[in-house]
């Protein structure tokens, strides 16, 4: 059985970084990557990928084109490429995108639907 490959982002190459000591609630609306570190609560919709990190804790419905958490995930996730679960996460919510990995030692309580891959044409 082969390991699941997920790769880790380095944040020096977002443009966005929602800091450890930033608590938010509401709806966030973003365009380019985008990563949390601190608390959100809410909506967050995304046109690209989401990463949340490990000391992160996100109450919310998400949709972003990727996500990959390495935190707290209180909410549904609908993504239009992958979800990356790396093994520090913890997510009580539905999944739903083409591709799911998760790796060993992950939280994970809720129903996965993976869509398959999506049309590039759409």
């Amino acid at each position: 059985m082969s390991d699941v490959q997920i790769s880790i982002i380095d944040e020096e190459q977002l443009d966005t970084v929602l800091a450890t000591d930033v608590e938010f609630s509401g709806t966030v609306i973003f365009k380019k990557p985008f990563m949390i570190k601190g608390r959100v609560s809410g909506t967050v919709r995304a046109e690209s990928d989401l990463f949340i990190d490990e000391k992160a804790v996100v109450e919310a419905s998400i949709t972003a084109e990727s996500v990959s958490i390495r935190g707290t995930v209180k909410g549904d996730i609908v993504a239009r490429k992958r979800v990356d679960l790396f093994a520090c996460c913890s997510v009580d919510g539905d999944i739903t995108a083409p591709e799911v990995a998760m790796e060993t030692g992950c939280r994970f309580n809720g129903i996965c639907t993976m869509t398959g891959k999506r049309d590039e044409g759409k």
